[in-house]
């Protein structure tokens, strides 16, 4: 019987229940493994409607295999203190689902997670089926920490009737997206709506997703920071001058979607999990454009999407910010019973897994080695959106689509490329980029006194 409980502060110190083992003969085979056999599972996909999915994959996996799961929903923000206070009572999960990078960077860097089983698991299911980029992303000191299972990517989106009527080339560069926002700023209307919320990563995503197409780095491989780079310095620079054409004050993940979405702005820098709220499929996200009320498919049909923006020190370096989620066997765990579920989960229950948000779980896993476009070909025709369902291809062109589905390809992330991935944990808790950001635009720093301080604050991370 799956059992199912959903993780609160309080539960840091409460014991988590795993029993048994499973024999390799039981994994060769496949077949049922006893009732005695218990796990536990971990899962960031911690809302009602995505638990309901995952009690349904794991229903097909005890059936299979005859290992009960006890799913655990857990918050993101709450899990660096469960890890720390978990492991040292010993209460470790048997697998954690749907971890971040940096979280599972972080994981490796305190030794919890079973190396062995991550490439057990990567060979069995075949490496070459996997989006290669997402593959190096989950690796430290040339191990596998993590079983890439899905990602996002940060996006700018910008009216293209607006940039139609300007006579504007699409936002594609540092320059272009300056001369945009400062062109269609004009009275109560606004370029962009630019994330400055100092308290949140969001704004440290939104500034990472337009370093990466400067070469613009946080660390060296050293571990020295370079955030006060030239070429960050640029980043600073072109952030400030879209936050001049932004609405003041400090803009959240809600309050630049509400912005896109009521007209009152040409771009916004959001993840890709706006696109089935954007086609009108939300009711508690609609659009509100003037336009939108006699047409709700308006906006989706009228908004161009740019993964890549390069700045001008680019060069072959650039790449899109983006965040790939995977299955984490944990070390010490019951390593035969926890490698079949995560192998289920990326074979059997896949594309079921994916199908909860289809317009944030980009398929890292594109297909098997007989039908190398399984997945993603299954993804392309998934119905996405809450109040109302249809695939993402009924609203966006094709030449959208095509951007989307190639974002594994150049998916990329401040820290990891130069093996100091265990920073982006430090990054994400303490946000000093997000508070320094929302300090420049507010005018209180220059863009070399924002860079200068991040670049002291990762300076005593690094220590």
């Amino acid at each position: 019987m799956l059992r199912i409980r959903k993780m609160v502060a309080a539960f840091a110190a409460t014991a988590l229940i795993g029993l048994g083992a499973c024999s390799s003969d039981d994994k060769a085979e496949g077949e049922q493994t006893g009732e005695d056999v218990t796990i536990t599972v971990w899962s960031l996909e911690s809302l009602p409607d995505r638990m309901k999915v995952t009690e349904d994959i794991i229903d097909g996996f005890t059936e299979k295999t005859g290992i009960e799961v006890e799913l655990v929903g857990v918050e993101e923000a709450q899990v660096p203190q469960l890890l720390q206070s978990s492991g040292l009572s010993g209460d470790l999960p048997d697998v954690v689902a749907a971890m971040p990078l940096g979280l599972i960077h972080e994981m490796n860097n305190l030794e919890m997670v079973d190396t062995d089983a991550v490439a057990s698991i990567i060979e069995d299911l075949d490496p070459a089926t996997f989006q290669e980029q997402a593959v190096e992303l989950l690796k430290a000191d040339d191990k596998h920490i993590g079983v890439p299972a899905d990602g996002w990517s940060q996006i700018l989106l910008y009216r293209t009737d607006h940039f139609e009527e300007a006579g504007l080339n699409p936002p594609t560069d540092f320059d272009s997206l300056a001369a945009a926002a400062q062109k269609l700023t004009e009275g109560d209307h606004f370029g962009i709506t630019l994330a400055t919320d100092p308290a949140d990563v969001f704004t440290q995503q939104t500034f990472e997703a337009l370093a990466l197409g400067n070469n613009c780095q946080v660390v060296d491989e050293s571990g020295a920071a370079t955030i006060n780079s030239a070429e960050c310095l640029s980043v600073f620079e072109v952030y400030n001058t879209l936050g001049e054409n932004s609405p003041a004050g400090a803009q959240t993940v809600d309050s630049t979607r509400a912005a896109y979405f009521n007209g009152s702005a040409s771009m916004v820098m959001w993840s890709t999990y706006i696109l089935d709220e954007l086609a009108g499929l939300r009711d508690d996200a609609l659009p509100s454009c003037d336009e939108c009320k006699d047409d709700p498919g308006f906006l989706a049909e009228h908004t161009g999407v740019v993964v890549d923006i390069a700045g001008p020190a680019g060069g072959s370096a650039t790449g899109s910010y983006g965040e790939i989620t995977g299955f984490v066997p944990v070390k010490d765990g019951q390593a035969e019973a926890t490698e079949q579920f995560i192998e289920y989960m990326m074979t059997e229950g896949y594309e079921q897994w994916l199908s909860m948000a289809p317009e944030g779980k980009f398929p890292m896993r594109t297909g098997t080695a007989d039908e190398p476009e399984k997945y993603s070909d299954a993804w392309a025709q998934m119905d996405t959106g809450v109040d109302r369902k249809a695939p993402l291809g009924d609203y966006y062109s094709e030449d959208v689509i095509d951007t989307l589905t190639a974002m594994g390809e150049n998916v990329n992330r401040w820290a990891l490329p130069q093996g100091q991935g265990s920073l982006l944990g430090s990054l994400t808790a303490e946000l000093p980029l997000s508070k320094a950001v929302s300090d420049m635009v507010a005018g209180s720093l220059t863009p070399q006194q924002a860079a200068d301080e991040v670049a002291a604050a990762v300076e005593d991370m690094a220590k």
